[in-house]
């Protein structure tokens, strides 16, 4: 009877001795798995950030062109109501020349058709 209490009493401190081996690497591996995890948000973080940055410089890219293209529209639309003035002006005077140059030929012609008769 002795000899079988001897084993179970030997079985119980083998029992013991695994568990306690377990659960002194467990907390090892879950420190481990806390550290892993922590990185593993971190780099998330990380890569969320860049990605924000990456998304801010395009837009402020796309901002700066659309500001850019307005101003070229803008200096087109400038530049087109010049030509626009110009072309009137111009037109005015060769209009204006135009009725001179009929009312010179009038002229021309009454002193002509006076001077006939």
């Amino acid at each position: 009877m002795s000899k079988i209490v001897a084993t179970l009493i030997a079985g119980l401190f083998a029992t013991s001795a695994f568990a306690a081996q377990s659960t002194a690497t467990a907390p090892t591996s879950t420190t481990q798995t806390t550290k892993a995890e922590a990185k593993a948000d971190k780099d998330v973080a990380k890569a969320d950030a860049k990605e924000a940055k990456a998304a801010a410089k395009a837009d402020a890219k796309v901002e700066k062109k659309t500001a850019e293209a307005n101003s070229d529209v803008a200096a087109a639309k400038a530049d087109a109501a010049k030509s626009k003035a110009k072309a009137h002006k111009k037109a005015a005077k060769a209009k204006a020349d135009a009725s001179a140059d009929k009312a010179e030929a009038a002229v021309d012609k009454k002193a002509d058709t006076a001077a006939a008769h």
